[in-house]
């Protein structure tokens, strides 16, 4: 059988008040002592605390553009009328907890961006978390100065201060083949370049350098050149860089020639396109890919010339009926190498190969070069004495230059590794991938 006490005040031997009832409200103890619970004692909470070291959730709904937080509080953030900067709690201690919850299932459309406050958070110092997913409630509690904020309840808990690195690139494609019998030469791969300021085929400028994440993997890819061809010239194989957080760069396969005993006579378009046939009527060369090469030659009837493959930097026939155009040079390996050369259109005398890996195209005899390997040269025409193929196209390559301080030593494929200045270069000769 329980008992109750009822008095109105219970003091310790000192005199001071341990329990003290006054308006309905009972204060345990005076300022300064500690209350002890016992060893496997319970206390319960069946009504509502407040004052302990809990989320104490507020009334006043956020809706301004700006709000600061003070540790300890749950906050609900309306984002209807525009977005939230929060700025987390100053001077936090370990321990201190923020809950912030998305009121009206609208931070898709405005998002809560987080100011530190001093603090890091997962770790980090940038860039500042975005939360902008429907519906979500975000809990973080401090963990100390080094790793600072910490989300333990975040949707995925992933990291929301991803950390970067730059990477510049030259993404060239494989070049088409040249065609067979007084066959065009087969245009150029796609070139594409962001190295110090350097051109991108087709007159484009240098392209912005890639912002990689740490710890994604970017996959490589390097196309093949179009095979050698007892017909129309065979395009190239694009060439690309893809991976999480960037636009996948891609460089169009180079078009193939015009081959014997295609009609119209005209080259493929492609990255750099292919040379057109010389007959009468003679054909167009093929286009090219904007910013990334220029258009084969057209051919000629009198005396019967097919046209030269477009290369990076000129069209074919840039340099004289049949010859291929020319390539660019690109410093990112560390020294300068041209690659991305058109392939010669065949006819009634020897024409070169733009320079940059383009192949030749002899008289009478013989079939067209092959465009050099990985440099996406175009293959040469295959002559007309004892019909000739075209000769094959030349495999692109990738480039990819990172800071050494920043390069991260994981990568497949087999890539050519070296370092100038301050920077490491992964040369991709074949398809890989890099771990940033």
């Amino acid at each position: 059988m329980s008992s109750i006490i009822k008095v109105n005040t219970v003091q310790d031997t000192d005199g001071n008040n341990i329990i003290n009832e006054n308006a309905n409200t009972i204060t345990i103890g005076a300022s300064g002592d500690t209350i002890s619970i016992p060893a496997g004692a319970t206390l319960a909470n069946n009504g509502t605390a407040t004052g302990f070291a809990s989320i104490d959730w507020q009334s006043t709904i956020v809706t301004g553009a700006t709000h600061t937080a003070s540790a300890n509080q749950g906050i609900w953030i309306d984002t209807t009328s525009n977005a939230c900067t929060l700025t987390l709690p100053g001077s936090p201690s370990v321990g201190d907890q923020l809950i912030f919850s998305d009121f009206k299932r609208t931070w898709n459309s405005n998002a809560v961006t987080l100011t530190l406050n001093g603090s890091n958070y997962q770790g980090n110092t940038t860039p500042v978390p975005i939360y902008n997913t429907q519906g979500e409630t975000v809990h973080i509690v401090y963990s100390g100065s080094t790793q600072g904020w910490i989300p333990i309840n975040d949707g995925a808990v992933v990291l929301e201060t991803p950390q970067t690195a730059t990477a510049h690139f030259l993404v060239v494609a494989g070049g088409g083949s040249g065609g067979f019998d007084t066959g065009g030469g087969g245009g150029a791969g796609g070139y594409r370049n962001s190295f110090n300021s350097e051109s991108s085929g087709g007159g484009g400028s240098a392209e912005s350098a890639l912002t990689l994440q740490i710890g994604a993997t970017y996959t490589i890819t390097v196309g093949t050149g179009g095979a050698a061809s007892t017909a129309q010239g065979n395009d190239g194989n694009d060439s690309s860089i893809s991976g999480s957080g960037i636009t996948t760069i891609t460089s169009s396969g180079g078009g193939g020639g015009y081959g014997a005993p295609t009609n119209p006579y005209v080259g493929n378009a492609g990255g750099s396109g292919g040379g057109g046939g010389g007959h009468s009527p003679a054909g167009p060369g093929g286009s090219g890919t904007a910013n990334q090469g220029f258009a084969g030659g057209s051919g000629a009837s009198s005396p019967t010339r097919s046209g030269g493959g477009g290369g990076a930097s000129a069209a074919g026939n840039a340099g004289g009926q049949g010859h291929g155009g020319d390539g660019l040079a690109a410093t990112i390996s560390g020294a300068s190498v041209t690659r991305g050369g058109g392939g010669a259109g065949a006819g009634n005398s020897n024409k070169p190969g733009g320079l940059g890996g383009g192949g030749n195209a002899t008289h009478p005899t013989g079939n067209g070069g092959d465009g050099t390997a990985n440099t996406g040269g175009g293959g040469g025409g295959g002559a007309y004495s004892v019909p000739r193929n075209g000769g094959a196209g030349g495999k692109g390559v990738v480039v990819l230059r990172v800071a050494t301080s920043s390069y991260s030593g994981t990568t497949s494929g087999s890539p050519t590794v070296t370092t100038s200045g301050s920077d490491t270069i992964m040369v991709f000769n074949s398809d890989g991938s890099y771990t940033a």
